[in-house]
C-alpha cells in the first residue's frame, strides 16, 4: 500500500513538472545574440553607429579583462522583468564571468547590465556605469550610451588598471634599486670595517677583556708584555743569586723553582713571537690568538715572580728580627706539647668506637705530629746557634722551618678531633636516612605492583636497613660504609616508587580518557541514530552499517572498562570514529537525495510549502527526497549525486574568450548575480 502511494506521488510530481515545462516552452524565448558584440533587434542603430560601437567594444576586449555585449529590443517579455530577461539571455548564450550583457528595451524604457559572480567588475562599479549611461539612454543616444559604458568599464578593468600596475611595478623596481644601492654601500663599509678590525669580534664579550681591542692594539700589548716579563725574570735571577748567598740553597730552593717556571713560560712566549715574525704567512685569526697567548703567558710570569717576591720580603724581615722571632717560635713550640700529649688518647678513644677503615686518614697522625715537633726542636737549636755566630740568613731559614713544623704538628692533632666530630655527624645522618627508608618501604607496599619490581626493591631495602642498624649499633663500626649502603638503597627504592607512582598516574589518566571517550562516543551515536531515524527515507545502508558497528564497539568498551581499560579505550575510540563516519555518510545521502540538486525551479516548494533549496529536514526534504531519490537511483539511499550546477559557460566552443558564448546546448542553471541595478530611463 505504501509503495502504491509513493508511486502515485511520483507520477503526480512528474505530471506537474511536465506541465511547468510545457508552459515555459510556450513562452517567447529570449533572443539569441548575433555574431559580434551588438544585437540590434530594435533597429535603432544606423550602419555607421553599429560599426563604431563594434569597433569600440573590440578595443575594450583587447585592452581590459572584460567583454561587453549589447542587445537592443523593443520590450522585455517572457520574462518581463528586465533583470530576469537580461540574465536569461546571458545564461542561454553562455556568457562567462568576464563577459557582461547590456540589455536595453528602447520602447519599454528599461535597461540592465547582467553580470555573473566572480567577474572583474564590482557591483558598485556596474551600478556606477548604469547611472552614467542613463541620461544618454533617456535622450535615445544609443551608441553614445554604449560607448560611454565601454569607456567606464575599461577605465576600471583595462588600460587604467594596467597603467596603475605599471606605476606600481615602477615604484617597486625603483625601491629595489635603492635597496640594492644601500646594500652595496653598507657591504662596502662593512668590508672596510672588517679589514680595519681584522679578527676582532664584532660583538664584545664581557668575559673576554681582549674583545674590545683591535688586532693592532693586541699586537702592541703583546710586545710591551714580552719586554716587561723578560726584565722581571732578569731581576728575579739577580735577586735569587743574592738570596742563595745570604740564606743558602736550601732556604731558596722554592724560589729557584719559581724562577725556572717563569723561564719556561717565557720561552713559550718567545717561540710564539718567532712564529709571528717568520716568513710563513699566518691568518689574521692565528696572529690575534698568538698575540693574546703571549700577553697571558707574560701575566703568568709576573704572578709567579710576584708571589715569590713576597716570600723573599718576608724572609728578609725574619732575618732582621731573628732573635725576637726565635723567642716567638719557642713559645709556640711549648704550647704544642699538651696538644701532642692528647693526640694518642683521642685516637685511642675513636679506635674503640670505629673500625680501622673509618680512621685510616688519621691513624698515623700522632706519630707524624711528634716528628714535626722534633724537627721544630732541631730547627730552634740551629737558629740559636746561627744567631750566636752572626749567620742571620741561616737563622732566618731555621726559624721559618721551626715555625712551619709547629703549625703542621698542631694541624695533625686537630685532624683527629675533627674526624671524630664528622663520624658522629655521619651516624646521625645515617639514622635519619634509616627513618626515611622505613617510610619509603611502607609507601612502596601501598602502590600497585604488576611486575613485582616494587616488592623486590622493598625487600632489598628492608635487608639494607637491618644491616645498617646492626652496623651502627656495634663496635667497632664504620659510619661511612653504612651511610654509603643506605644512600644506594635510597636511590633504588626512590626509583621504584617513582615508577610505581607513574604507573598509577598513567592508569588514572587512561581511566579519565576512557570515560571521556565513552561519553563522546555515546553522544555521537545518539546524534547519528536520531539523524538517521528522522531521515530514513533518504539514507542508505552505509550510514546504517557504520552506526550498528559503532554501537557494537561501544558495548565492547563498556564490557572491558573494568578488566581491560586500554582495550576498552581502543574500542571506545573505534566506536566514536564509526559514529562520525555514520553521521558523515548519512548527511551525504540526504544532500544527494535533495530535490534541489535535480531541478532549478522551486516546484517542490510550490507544492509542499517551502523551498526545495532549503537544507532543513521536512516532508519535501526527507519523504519526498526518499521517493525521488529512490526512483532516480534505483531505490535505497546513497549512490549518485544530482546534476552539478554549472556557471553560464557552455562546454562547447565559440565566443571571444575561453568562457565565450555559443556552443553546447541544453538547459543551464543561472549563475547570474541577480544584483539590484538598471531600471528605467
Amino acid at each position: 500500500m505504501r509503495n502504491r502511494w509513493l508511486t502515485v506521488a511520483a507520477l503526480a510530481l512528474a505530471a506537474v513538472a511536465g506541465a511547468l515545462s510545457a508552459s515555459t516552452a510556450s513562452a517567447t524565448d529570449p533572443v539569441t545574440l548575433d555574431p559580434g558584440y551588438v544585437t540590434d533587434d530594435a533597429g535603432v542603430l544606423s550602419g555607421s553607429e553599429k560599426a563604431a560601437v563594434e569597433t569600440r567594444l573590440e578595443t575594450l576586449t583587447e585592452n581590459s579583462s572584460a567583454d561587453l555585449f549589447v542587445v537592443l529590443v523593443d520590450e522585455f517579455t517572457s520574462p518581463s522583468d528586465y533583470v530576469q530577461w537580461a540574465d536569461t539571455v546571458a545564461d542561454n548564450n553562455g556568457l562567462g564571468p568576464e563577459q557582461y550583457l547590456l540589455a536595453i528595451a528602447v520602447e519599454g524604457r528599461n535597461y540592465y547590465i547582467s553580470a555573473a559572480a566572480g567577474g572583474p567588475l564590482s557591483d558598485g562599479k556596474l551600478t556606477d556605469v548604469e547611472e552614467k549611461i542613463q541620461p544618454l539612454l533617456a535622450q535615445e543616444d544609443w551608441d553614445g550610451a554604449i560607448i560611454l559604458a565601454a569607456d567606464e568599464i575599461q577605465g576600471d578593468g583595462g588600460a587604467g588598471a594596467m597603467r596603475n600596475l605599471l606605476v606600481i611595478v615602477g615604484i617597486v623596481v625603483l625601491g629595489l634599486l635603492i635597496w640594492l644601492a644601500v646594500a652595496l654601500i653598507r657591504r662596502a663599509r662593512r668590508n672596510a670595517e672588517i679589514r680595519r678590525r681584522g679578527a676582532m669580534p664584532e660583538v664584545p664579550d664581557p668575559n673576554d677583556p681582549f674583545s674590545t681591542l683591535t688586532d693592532e692594539q693586541v699586537q702592541s700589548q703583546a710586545g710591551v708584555a714580552l719586554v716587561r716579563a723578560d726584565d722581571a725574570i732578569t731581576s728575579s735571577k739577580e735577586e735569587l743569586g743574592f738570596a742563595v748567598a745570604q740564606f743558602g740553597e736550601a732556604a731558596t730552593a722554592e724560589f729557584s723553582g719559581a724562577v725556572e717556571t717563569a723561564q719556561a713560560k717565557m720561552s713559550e712566549a718567545f717561540d710564539l713571537k718567532q712564529k709571528l715574525d717568520d716568513e710563513v704567512e699566518d691568518t689574521v685569526h692565528d696572529r690575534r690568538a698568538w698575540h693574546i697567548r703571549i700577553i697571558r703567558l707574560c701575566d703568568e710570569v709576573d704572578d709567579v715572580l710576584d708571589a715569590n717576591t713576597e716570600a723573599f720580603d718576608a724572609l728578609r724581615r725574619l732575618e732582621q728580627n731573628a732573635p725576637q722571632e726565635l723567642e716567638r717560635v719557642r713559645g709556640e713550640r711549648a704550647a704544642l706539647q699538651p696538644v701532642l700529649a692528647s693526640a694518642g688518647t683521642a685516637l685511642a678513644a675513636l679506635s674503640a668506637t670505629y673500625d680501622a677503615a673509618a680512621l685510616a686518614t688519621v691513624a698515623d697522625n700522632p706519630a707524624q705530629a711528634q716528628e714535626r715537633a722534633a724537627l721544630a726542636d732541631r730547627s730552634i737549636d740551629a737558629a740559636g746557634k746561627a744567631i750566636a755566630e752572626g749567620r742571620s740568613g741561616e737563622a732566618a731559614f731555621a726559624i721559618r722551618t721551626a715555625e712551619q713544623s709547629v703549625a703542621q704538628a698542631a694541624q695533625l692533632v686537630q685532624a683527629i678531633t675533627a674526624l671524630g666530630g664528622e663520624l658522629s655527624a655521619l651516624e646521625a645522618q645515617a639514622q635519619a636516612l634509616i627513618a626515611e627508608l622505613q617510610s619509603d618501604v611502607a609507601a612502596a607496599q601501598q602502590l600497585p605492583d604488576p611486575t613485582g619490581a616494587l616488592a623486590a626493591a622493598a625487600s632489598a631495602t628492608a635487608g639494607q636497613l637491618q644491616q645498617a642498624q646492626a652496623g651502627l649499633s656495634g663496635s667497632p663500626r664504620s659510619p661511612q660504609r653504612v651511610f654509603e649502603a643506605l644512600t644506594a638503597a635510597n636511590t633504588q627504592i626512590d626509583a621504584a616508587i617513582s615508577q610505581g607512582r607513574e604507573v598509577v598516574e598513567t592508569a588514572r589518566r587512561e581511566q579519565r580518557m576512557l570515560e571521556q571517550t565513552i561519553g563522546q562516543a555515546n553522544s555521537e551515536i545518539r546524534a547519528a541514530r536520531e539523524y538517521i531515524e528522522t531521515r530514513r527515507g533518504t539514507i542508505g545502508s552505509t550510514a546504517r552499517t557504520r552506526l550498528s558497528q559503532a554501537e557494537t564497539s561501544l558495548s565492547q568498551a563498556l564490557a572491558l572498562q573494568a578488566s581491560d581499560p586500554r582495550g576498552a579505550l581502543a574500542s571506545a575510540r573505534y566506536a566514536l570514529e564509526l559514529a562520525q563516519q555514520a553521521t558523515s555518510s548519512a548527511r551525504a545521502d540526504v544532500e544527494a537525495m535533495n530535490p534541489a540538486r535535480y531541478e532549478n525551479d522551486d516546484w517542490s516548494g510550490s507544492i509542499f510549502g517551502g523551498s526545495s533549496r532549503s537544507n532543513d529536514s521536512g516532508l519535501g526534504g526527507d519523504i519526498l527526497g526518499g521517493i525521488i531519490g529512490g526512483l532516480l537511483s534505483g531505490g535505497g539511499g546513497g549512490g549518485g549525486g544530482g546534476s552539478s550546477r554549472g556557471g553560464w559557460r557552455s562546454s562547447g566552443g565559440g565566443g571571444f574568450r575561453s568562457s565565450g558564448f555559443g556552443g553546447g546546448g541544453g538547459s543551464r542553471s543561472s549563475g547570474r548575480s541577480g544584483r539590484s541595478g538598471g531600471g528605467r530611463f
